[in-house]
């Protein structure tokens, strides 16, 4: 078993020229890694970049503060009051809605930002002749940067438009406030302006709203007017009518609104007495005539409420039954008994007497009753003739009394409204300033601290941009874990960035010498036999590190006892004499040109145990000798000769070289140098390799930068294979 063959191998299986073409190290995929660590590796990759983009956004942030001229704000607040105007109070015509404070202050900010506003603080404040507030933004009464402004009109318009720009209004969240500020390079000025635009402000809000009232209090008064005269119209027509028409009224019902909902006239009050008193009536006749029915139970012994008949009826029977117990003591002659039948005589003929008197008088109370009742039946029928027709009439009435109504509601409407208007014309303004400008104490522009972290927040976004777009346009190796997902073969070994591979070699526990060593003991697994005893180095195209693998798998193989020799077969551009220090007069080319044999042509190194053949002066054409059978039996004849023959072929793109010399070795290694060919070439370098059916054993990726330390590699190779 070979030396290099330190770590078992997971169950190897070789194919069927002995070769293990499963990937020697399970192998990491892209997608495992978290979003962050990409980013972190992203950042950490292109770490001198970034801070180059924030140092010069720091930079330019800091020249352009130096070179700013000072500014200085000065703040007025005011607190503005809901207030809403209107002309009527008819709801109908304007209804409230929830969002009326929101458009009512919004309404008030854009008037705060009014180009109106500013032209009257120019005004006031004389700027278009004001020395101080020319020499502040540079202007003169004869030019500025736009052209000629010697009119008065023209300066002030263009004064305006610089308030305009520099004024501020910032309201305070969820309150009436408004914090107006305004900013210039001259302190005394910024205040001065600050507070002008405050006043012209009430003042324009004053001045509108008089405008508005006296605008409505004409159109009111005219109205009035108006209204007055059809009043007087209505309330003549309703009056006229109702003489004509013969209607009384004697009781006027009105709502709460005014409107008139019930009259009543004097034909009305009559009707009603009549009616009560015919209901009277009527219960009089009805009695009458009950007593009437009621007088033959009065001759059965019935008193009907008669005195005078019940007390004749009691005396009877008292009588009646002292004449019945005298009867049965003594005979008919007997004196008391004839008293007492002469007493009941005498008293049956007064209650017949009484009796007879009494119905007569009931029948001629029930005579007068019905005869009363007659006459006012007849006489409400007459009544209600006479009402009927004023019902009737009562119809036009009505349309006369609501014209009246309405006339007289909206008069007295507007009148009330009028004299709002009066008070509002001369009420308190609804704008009040809660704090005047002062004068500023320091410049609020430029501002260092915020401007160095604007800079620094932008340089960060900026340079995060650049990253992404250079990850996003960077399509070469940089995760060893992309040689197996990207490409689809197996790493044979990362190798750190060193500008001297020999010294380095040279110490054992460095990192380079630790990284072929990891190499070498990869290899070691790709064949039953060990090492392969023939294989290639090459790469997609110049200077990716495979003349050095070469040289250093072929120093660390030779330490272990090996016999190993190094042919260098990149016939254009030879190298590996230049790692050994030795001429390049006489080599490969000419054996293969047949002119000498290869003892006479290896070379021996003082200070190496590995033997070279050198690739020999140029020949005029590569491609017709490596494509003859000399070549391979030269690698045959190698082979008897040595344990490992390493060949250090030509970059596969552009040339028909490397897949020639593919096919007389073992396999082929191919070297990837990090972060530099696009994954799409390694493709094509790869496609042309299988075009020749020759084997690829693996990839050693070359060149990694300390920046790459994150994915695992390039860092502590020593720490990382030693025991304990």
């Amino acid at each position: 078993m070979s030396n290099f063959q330190k770590f078992p191998a997971a169950n190897p299986i070789p194919d069927a020229n002995g070769l293990f073409t499963g990937a020697p190290f399970p192998q990491t995929a892209g997608d495992d890694v978290p979003v962050i660590e990409k980013i972190w590796l992203a950042a950490n990759k292109y770490r001198i970049d970034i801070v180059v983009i924030i140092v010069l956004a720091l930079l330019t942030a800091l020249l352009a503060t130096v070179m700013s001229t000072p500014k200085y704000t000065a703040t007025s607040r005011i607190e503005i009051s809901r207030q809403q105007e209107r002309v009527t109070n008819v709801e109908s015509l304007q209804p409230e809605t929830s969002g009326e404070d929101l458009e009512f202050y919004q309404s008030q900010y854009a008037l705060l930002q009014a180009h109106s506003l500013a032209e009257r603080v120019v005004r006031s404040e004389h700027l278009a002749t004001d020395t101080a507030f020319l020499t502040a933004y540079g202007l003169n009464e004869d030019s500025n940067s736009t052209g000629p402004v010697s009119d008065l009109r023209a300066r002030e318009k263009l004064i305006a438009d610089i308030l305009i720009r520099n004024v501020q209004i910032a309201p305070v969240r969820n309150s009436s406030l408004v914090d107006v500020s305004f900013t210039s390079p001259d302190p005394a000025l910024s205040q001065r302006i600050a507070n002008a635009w405050v006043n012209q402000f009430i003042e324009q809000t004053l001045a509108r709203r008089y405008d508005s009232t006296a605008e409505a209090r004409s159109f009111l008064t005219t109205r009035l007017a108006d209204l007055r005269q059809k009043l007087e119209e209505s309330e003549r027509n309703l009056v006229r009518y109702s003489e004509q028409k013969n209607i009384l009224p004697l009781e006027t019902t009105v709502d709460a609104e005014g409107r008139t909902t019930g009259v009543k006239t004097l034909a009305a009050t009559d009707l009603e007495a009549l009616t009560s008193a015919m209901a009277q009536a009527t219960n009089d006749r009805i009695a009458a005539q009950s007593r009437l029915v009621g007088a033959g139970v009065m001759a059965d012994g019935g008193t009907d409420g008669n005195a005078v008949l019940s007390g004749l009826r009691q005396k009877r029977a008292e009588v009646a039954a002292e004449y019945a117990k005298l009867g049965a003591q003594f005979e008919a002659g007997y004196p008391p008994v004839q008293s007492l039948k002469s007493q009941l005589a005498a008293l049956d003929s007064a209650i017949a007497k009484e009796e007879a008197r009494s119905v007569a008088a009931t029948r001629q109370a029930y005579k007068q009753a019905l005869q009363r009742e007659n006459d006012l039946r007849a006489r409400i029928h007459a009544l209600e003739n006479n009402l009927y027709a004023q019902r009737s009439n009562s119809i036009q009435y009505n349309i006369y009394q609501r014209d009246v109504d309405t006339n007289r509601a909206l008069y007295d409407g507007l009148l009330q409204r009028y004299k709002e208007i009066g008070v509002a014309g001369v009420g308190s303004s609804n704008i009040a300033v809660v704090d005047a400008a002062s004068r500023p104490e320091g410049p609020s522009s430029p501002n260092l601290k915020l401007n160095l972290a604007l800079a620094f927040i932008f340089g960060i976004g900026l340079a995060a941009a650049y990253a992404f777009i250079r990850e996003q346009i960077d399509q070469s190796i940089a995760d060893p874990a992309d040689v197996s997902t990207l490409l689809g073969l197996s790493l044979l070994g990362p190798v750190p960035k060193d500008e001297d591979v020999s010294s380095a070699l040279k110490d054992r526990k460095s990192e380079i010498a630790e990284a072929y060593s990891s190499i070498a003991t990869s290899l070691s697994f790709l064949t039953d036999h060990g090492v392969p005893r023939s294989m290639m180095f090459t790469s997609t195209v110049a200077n990716e590190g495979k003349s050095t693998s070469a040289y250093a798998l072929a120093e660390t193989i030779s330490r272990l006892g090996k016999k190993v020799i190094v042919v260098d077969a990149d016939l254009r551009n030879p190298s590996i004499h230049t790692f050994y220090g030795i001429p390049n007069e006489h080599g490969l080319s000419n054996c293969l040109s047949g002119g000498a044999a290869i003892e006479d042509l290896v070379a021996h190194p003082a200070d190496s145990k590995v033997e070279v053949l050198p690739a020999g002066p140029p020949p005029p054409s590569s491609v017709e000798l490596l494509s003859s059978d000399r070549m391979n039996q030269i690698v045959r004849q190698l082979g008897t000769m040595y344990d490992h023959v390493l060949l250090d072929g030509p970059p596969v793109l552009g040339l028909a070289d490397a897949p020639l010399l593919s096919r007389v070795v073992e396999g082929v290694v191919l070297a990837i140098e990090s972060n530099h060919v696009r994954a799409r070439r390694i493709k094509d370098a790869v496609k042309r390799i299988e075009a020749a059916h020759s084997h690829i054993f693996g990839v050693i990726l070359t060149k990694i930068h300390k920046r790459n330390a994150a994915y695992g590699y390039g860092y502590g190779y020593g720490r990382q294979f030693e025991y304990g």
